[in-house]
């Protein structure tokens, strides 16, 4: 059961991600769990099922965005229509503060240059190339910087699930 409480975490943080709420995350992740058991039910294998969820997720969050597209240009006046404001929430910019702020914690046994390069890359989206090239490095130290990080990352996952 633990497993299914890790898929629907990792999902929603995906669709959140996407641009969904909350409750649209939660449609959709009900949706995909469903269809995956009728797709069990009918005695096929599933390899892969982190894979095969989040493939599933994506491809119903596809399906109801085409569908909110097509009903998009309904015949309303102008002041009956909603502008959706993109942009997170406090709550969300909240929670992102609280985990950046865990994340800073948790690394904060590791070399400043692990955490630089490990920010570089999963915060500011830069790939290893550019950051090997920042510190005029190879690319090969990079990947060990980043894998040093998500070591230790990993162990303080798994010391939670423990408790």
């Amino acid at each position: 059961m633990h497993w299914v409480v890790s898929y629907y975490r990792r999902l929603e943080s995906l669709l959140r991600r996407r641009g969904r709420t909350r409750e649209e995350a939660e449609d959709l992740i009900h949706e995909t769990f469903l269809r995956v058991k009728v797709y069990l039910d009918q005695g096929k294998e599933i390899r892969e099922p982190e894979a095969f969820l989040v493939r599933t997720a994506l491809n119903l969050a596809r399906d109801t965005r085409l569908h909110e597209r097509h009903h998009l240009f309904a015949h309303k006046p102008v002041d009956e229509l909603f502008l959706e404001d993109p942009s997170p929430g406090p709550d969300d910019i909240l929670q992102a503060e609280q985990r950046l702020e865990q994340l800073k914690k948790t690394l904060a046994g590791v070399s400043s240059r692990v955490r630089e390069v490990f920010f570089m890359h999963r915060i500011y989206g830069m790939t290893y190339e550019q950051i090997a090239d920042h510190f005029d490095v190879s690319v090969s130290a990079i990947e060990k910087h980043v894998a040093k990080a998500w070591s230790v990352l990993g162990r303080e996952v798994l010391r939670h699930d423990d408790n």
